[in-house]
C-alpha cells in the first residue's frame, strides 16, 4: 500500500513520516522555521521530492495553513461525473497493517498528520479535521481518504498510543488549530469529523467556539458513555491479570464493529454470486490473523486510560450541548455493541438546534470502517458541503462517483428489471432513434416534459443518460424537499438523499441561472406536484401554467431545449386513493389538512404556486410493463435572444414545447402496442435466452 501518512504538525515543526505495507522502512522529515527537511535516511529518492512539494520549508508560522500551499496551475476546478472516489481500495486489513508503525513509540505529543492518499483537493476546498475514537491512530478515515482528499483539506488528529493528555488538553490543542485555521481563512467553514471519542472532542470545541462557522460531523459518538456498556467495565479490567490481556482484542473487535459489514467493503457490486462469497470468505479469513494488533493499539494501561477520558469527555461535552451554533450531522449505527448511538443520535437532534441524524441499522461501532457508509455521500445527500458561508446548490455541488453510481444501480436493479425503460430520442432532421443520440452532448440543455406518478421516471432517466451519455442531468424539484420538515421525517438514507446526491436542487429562476451559466444539463417539469401527485383519470394529462418564463431564460443563455414526453405508469401501478379520496377519511382527512403548508414560492415559470398537495397516493402495483422516453427534436434558442425577449414570441415557443410534449407521448402510447416485450414475462423469457448483458428489443421507431 502506499504511503499513508504524508506529513505531522507540532507546533513550532513538522514532522513527516511514511511506511510501505510489506517493507518496515521509515524515515522522517522535520521541518523548523527556516530549515529546509532533513532525511534520516539516505534512501527516500523520489518520496522525499514528493513530500517536499506538499510541506513549505520556507514558513516557519505554526499551523495547518503551513500546508496548504499549492500551485494554483496544478489544482482541478471541478470534478466530472462518475470520478474515481476510490472506495474499496483500502480495508480494515489495510487499517490493522498500518496500525502496526503508527503504534511504535516516538516520544512525540499529540500532532496531525496529512494522508497521502488524499492527494490535491480541488481548489478553494475547506478544510477537514478527523478526531479519532478510542484508539487514537487518526486512521479511522482511510476507507475515506481519496473521496474525501479531492473536495477537502484532510488532516488527522494522532494521539499516540502512550500519551495521557487529560481531555481539556486535547480540546485545547484541537481548539488552537482551527483558531488558526480560520484566522487565515475566515469566509470558509471549517469540518470537523469525530468518530466515538473524537465525537466529544468535535461537540465540545464546537459548544466552546460559537463564533466559528463550523460542520461537524458525528459517527458514534461517545456523549453517550454514561448509559453504555463500557461504563461498568472499568474495575473489571483494571482487576484482569496481565497475563489474559491478550484475549481482550478478540472481544472488542466483535463489540467494536460488524465483522460482515468489515469485509464486504473492497468487493464489488454486481458481481455474481458466488464470486462474491468467495472474496467475502477470503476477506474474512485475512482479517482474523490480524485482530491480534489491537492489543498493541490499545494495551492494558492505554485502555484503561482511555475508559477514563471518555468518562470526562462524556460529561464535558454534555454540560455543553445548549452552547452549539454549528451544523451537526449524526451517523449512527443499529449494532452499536458498545455505545447506544441510535437512541443518542436522537437525543442529540432534540438538544442541539441544528442538528440532522442518519441511521444504518446494520452498521456496529466502527462505522467509518464499515460497508455501507460513504462519509462523503452522507455530507453531500444533507446539504452540508460547502465552501463559503452559505450552501449553493450549483457551485457547491460534487458530481456522484462511480461508486455512488454502482450503488445506486444495484438499489434500483429491481426497478430496472421490470420496467426496461426504452429511451428514444429524435435527430435534427426529424428522425427517431434507440438512444439518445438526438440530444446534445454539450450544454446548456433544458429538458422540459411529463412528470409521471409519483416520479416513477426519475431514476431511469438520470441513469439513462449516466449510462450513454456520461452526462448528469440535474432536476429542478419542488423547495419542501429541501425543507426542516422533510429532514426531521428521513431518519436512514432515503430516496431524497439520492436526488440530492444526484444534483436535484430547489426550483428558483437564480438557481435556473447558475446552471445554465455552467452549461449544465437542467431537467424541468412545468407540472411539478400537479402531474406527479396528479388525480384518479389524470394520467398523461400535462398540468402546466400558462407562463413562458423558462423559454426567455433559456433563449438569454443560448440553450438548446429538448420537449420529451414519458408513458409508463399505467403499465406499473393502478392509482386508487388520491387526495380528493384521502381528504374525506376520518382522522387521515384531518391530518393532511393539518401538514399541508401552502407557503407561496415563485418558480422558474414565473408564477407564485401554492396548494400544490404534498401527500403519498394509494397505489396498487400491477404486473409491470415497460417505461418509455421520447426526446423531442431540439429547439435551439441561440441568437433568438432578442426574438424571445418577447414574452408573446416566447409564449409561441412555449406552447410549441407543450404541443411537443403531448404529441411524444400519444406518439409512445401507440407505438408500445407493437413492442413485443412491452410485458415483464416476455422479458425474462429473451433474457434467459440471450447473451448476458443484451439489451431488450422494442418496437420499429
Amino acid at each position: 500500500m502506499a504511503s499513508l501518512a504524508r506529513a505531522f504538525w507540532s507546533s513550532p515543526h513538522f514532522v513527516s513520516s511514511t511506511s510501505s505495507d510489506k517493507k518496515s522502512s521509515r524515515f522522517g522529515i522535520r521541518v523548523q522555521k527556516g530549515d529546509s527537511a532533513v532525511a534520516s535516511e539516505d534512501s527516500i529518492g523520489v518520496e522525499r521530492e514528493s513530500l517536499r512539494s506538499f510541506i513549505d520549508v520556507g514558513n516557519g508560522k505554526p499551523g495547518l495553513t503551513s500546508l496548504r500551499k499549492r500551485k494554483e496551475s496544478t489544482i482541478a476546478e471541478k470534478l466530472g461525473a462518475l470520478w474515481d472516489d476510490g472506495y474499496g481500495s483500502n480495508t480494515i486489513k489495510d487499517y490493522l497493517d498500518n496500525a502496526k508503525d503508527f503504534i511504535k513509540p516516538d516520544g512525540g505529543p499529540p500532532r496531525w498528520f496529512c494522508p497521502i492518499e488524499c492527494g490535491q483537493p480541488l481548489k478553494n476546498s475547506p478544510i477537514l479535521l478527523f478526531l479519532p475514537g478510542m484508539d487514537g491512530l487518526g486512521l479511522g478515515l482511510l476507507l475515506h481518504h481519496k473521496a474525501l482528499g479531492k473536495v477537502f483539506e484532510v488532516r488527522c488528529l494522532h494521539i499516540p498510543v502512550y500519551d495521557r493528555t487529560p481531555f481539556e488538553g486535547l480540546v485545547k490543542f484541537v481548539e488552537n488549530s482551527l483558531r488558526t485555521e480560520h484566522a487565515s481563512s475566515p469566509d470558509k467553514p471549517i469540518y470537523l469529523v469525530g468518530d466515538s471519542f473524537g465525537g466529544c472532542l468535535a461537540l465540545t470545541v464546537a459548544a466552546r467556539n460559537p463564533n466559528i462557522d463550523l460542520v461537524v460531523v458525528l459517527a458514534n459518538p461517545a456523549s453517550s458513555f454514561g448509559r453504555s456498556q463500557l461504563s461498568p467495565l472499568l474495575p473489571l479490567l483494571e482487576a484482569m491479570p496481565d497475563e489474559i490481556h491478550f484475549t481482550i482484542p478478540y472481544l472488542l473487535s466483535f463489540v467494536m464493529g460488524e465483522p460482515f459489514k468489515m469485509a464486504t467493503v473492497s468487493i464489488e457490486r454486481g458481481i455474481p454470486p458466488t464470486v462474491a462469497l468467495q472474496r467475502f470468505s477470503d476477506n474474512l479469513t485475512a482479517l482474523l490473523p490480524r485482530l491480534s494488533a489491537l492489543s498493541d493499539i490499545i494495551p492494558k494501561e492505554t485502555l484503561l486510560w482511555k475508559l477514563k477520558l471518555l468518562k470526562s469527555a462524556a460529561a464535558y461535552t454534555n454540560s455543553r450541548l445548549h452552547s452549539i451554533t454549528a451544523e451537526v450531522l449524526v451517523l449512527a449505527g443499529g449494532k452499536d455493541n458498545m455505545l447506544p448511538s441510535g437512541n443518542e443520535a436522537v437525543r442529540l437532534r432534540n438538544s442541539i438546534k441544528n442538528c440532522s441524524t442518519r441511521y444504518f441499522k446494520d452498521n456496529g461501532h466502527t462505522i467509518l470502517l464499515e460497508d455501507g457508509v460513504n462519509l462523503l455521500t452522507m455530507i453531500k445527500a444533507t446539504c452540508k458541503y460547502r465552501r463559503s458561508r452559505k450552501h449553493d446548490f450549483v457551485t457547491d455541488f460534487i458530481p456522484p462517483s462511480h461508486t455512488e453510481f454502482q450503488n445506486t444501480l444495484q438499489n434500483n436493479w429491481l426497478l430496472n428489471f421490470a420496467t426496461s425503460p426504452v429511451m428514444l430520442s429524435t435527430m435534427e432532421d426529424g428522425k427517431i432513434v434507440r438512444g439518445l443520440a438526438g440530444v446534445p452532448d454539450e450544454g446548456p440543455v433544458l429538458l422540459v416534459g411529463y412528470h409521471m406518478l409519483m416520479g416513477l421516471e426519475l431514476v431511469p432517466l438520470i441513469e439513462g443518460f449516466l449510462l450513454e451519455k456520461n452526462v448528469l442531468v440535474r432536476g429542478i424539484a419542488h423547495p419542501e424537499l429541501f425543507s426542516d420538515r422533510a429532514e426531521i421525517q428521513s431518519k436512514e438514507f432515503s430516496f431524497i438523499d439520492m436526488m440530492k446526491v444526484y444534483g436535484a436542487l430547489p426550483v428558483s429562476a437564480s438557481n435556473m441561472f447558475k446552471l445554465f451559466s455552467t452549461k449544465s444539463h437542467v431537467l424541468l417539469y412545468p407540472g411539478g406536484a400537479l402531474e406527479a401527485l396528479h388525480r384518479k383519470g389524470d394520467e398523461y394529462k400535462l398540468s402546466w401554467p400558462d407562463q413562458p418564463e423558462f423559454v426567455r431564460m433559456a433563449a438569454r443563455f443560448g440553450a438548446t431545449i429538448v420537449p420529451f414526453g414519458v408513458v409508463g405508469e399505467d403499465d406499473l401501478a393502478e392509482l386508487v386513493l388520491d387526495y380528493d379520496d384521502m381528504i374525506k377519511i376520518p382522522v387521515l382527512g384531518d391530518y393532511l389538512k393539518s401538514s399541508q403548508d401552502h407557503t407561496k414560492f415563485r418558480d422558474v415559470l414565473g408564477e407564485d404556486r401554492a396548494n400544490q398537495e404534498l401527500y403519498i397516493p394509494g397505489i396498487l402495483p400491477k404486473i409491470p410493463g415497460r417505461i418509455y422516453f421520447l426526446f423531442g427534436k431540439p429547439i435551439q434558442t441561440k441568437g433568438k435572444e432578442y426574438v424571445l425577449k418577447d414574452r408573446e414570441n416566447a409564449r409561441e415557443v412555449y406552447l410549441q414545447i407543450k404541443s411537443e410534449v403531448e404529441g411524444n407521448m400519444a406518439y409512445l402510447i401507440k407505438k408500445r402496442e407493437e413492442d413485443p416485450y412491452r410485458g415483464v414475462f416476455e422479458r425474462v423469457f429473451h433474457q434467459a435466452n440471450s447473451t448476458p448483458g443484451s439489451s431488450t428489443p422494442t418496437f420499429e421507431p
